[in-house]
């Protein structure tokens, strides 16, 4: 089966997946969908609300259960951080488009996240976010592309990104 031209934007949490979907659908002409804010949007709470209130379960099946809802031809969909952790997600993605990874140094990762109080598992906790961060990496690499988004401007990554593709979906 052939994949469909769809794009799904994976990496750890402050990666910049919905800054960079966001930039790369203005370049492509294509539609751009964030699961988290999907998932917000239809359950009508924060994700850091849906982890206090009915907990990360239950979060974990509202992404299994949007993702194969999303339209998916000429789409980006941008990914929760965590959404690689189940394989049925990775192996959707991987056969319906293509994933990217967008990885970016640790340090990087951790001075962004070491001050953001609105994601439900980033916040000072350095152990804690770097053992995320190992226990997924394995994951992430799965990806059919893999872009160093580090001291990078988002121009740099959507240009990377746009070559890959055209020579990806000649």
């Amino acid at each position: 089966m052939e994949k469909q031209r769809t794009i799904f934007l994976t990496g750890f949490m402050g990666a910049g997946k919905t800054t960079v979907g966001q930039a790369l659908s203005k370049e492509l002409g294509m539609n751009v969908i964030d699961t988290d804010q999907y998932i917000e949007q239809q359950q009508q709470k924060s994700i850091k609300d849906i982890f206090a209130e009915e907990g990360e379960g239950q979060f974990r099946r509202y992404e299994r259960e949007v993702l194969q809802l999303l339209p998916k031809e000429d789409t980006i969909i941008t990914t929760g951080g965590g959404m690689v952790i189940q394989s049925c997600n990775r192996e959707y993605m991987m056969t319906s488009g293509y994933v990217v990874y967008l990885h970016c140094d640790w340090e990087l990762l951790l001075s962004r996240l070491q001050q953001d109080t609105t994601r439900p598992l980033a916040g000072p906790d350095v152990h804690r976010i770097n053992e995320l961060y190992k226990s997924r990496h394995s994951f992430y690499e799965e990806a059919d592309y893999i872009i160093n988004t580090t001291d990078k401007t988002v121009e740099e990554i959507v240009q990377q990104l746009t070559e890959w593709i055209e020579k990806t979906w000649v």
